[in-house]
């Protein structure tokens, strides 16, 4: 499957008002997950297996490394739990870093939202803006990201322009 998504990502100071302002907006909670992401070695783009009690996917996305709202082309596919897939990936691609994290996946219509607590990283928000059949269009996801970025009133100094993965590389 593929899609479209604007994803904005940044530093988290106020969790708790976040979680408050989801359950007011009727936020569909889908769980607390503890997600192990295995980024590989592609020739272009970013490969990772994603791997955690809620979502175990193989993900491939291109994407600028930019502070705000950021468009991320993916493919990915649904993966059965214990795959052996990670096996093989290691070994025809190698690991670049492993990245692991506990996340809070809340649900409001196409947008899905992220409180994310990563291993040597902190405390931060995903906010994405999911077209699943390439309908919605761009203008109207970075409407959505702009509104929910305003709403849980996140600071422009704590946008982050680089993944999880890139930020661990870097310590």
């Amino acid at each position: 499957m593929s899609h479209t998504n604007i994803e904005i990502k940044a530093k988290c100071r106020n969790k708790d008002s976040i979680r408050k302002i989801l359950r007011e907006k009727k936020a569909n909670f889908k769980g607390i997950d503890h997600q192990i992401d295995t980024y590989f070695i592609p020739n272009k783009g970013r490969l990772k297996l994603r791997e955690g009690d809620i979502e175990n996917n193989l993900i491939y996305y291109e994407r600028d490394n930019k502070k705000g709202p950021k468009q991320s082309d993916i493919i990915f596919l649904k993966i059965p739990p214990k795959s052996r897939i990670k096996e093989l990936l290691t070994k025809a691609l190698g690991i670049k870093i492993i990245v692991d994290k506990k996340r809070e996946i809340f649900f409001i219509n196409n947008v899905k939202f992220h409180i994310d607590t990563v291993k040597d990283l902190g405390n931060f928000i995903e906010i994405e803006a999911i077209d699943y059949e390439n309908k919605i269009g761009k203008k109207k996801l970075l409407e959505q990201c702009d509104y929910y970025l305003k709403l849980f009133q996140i600071n422009k100094k704590d946008l982050l322009s680089n993944s999880y993965s890139d930020l661990l590389l870097k310590t």
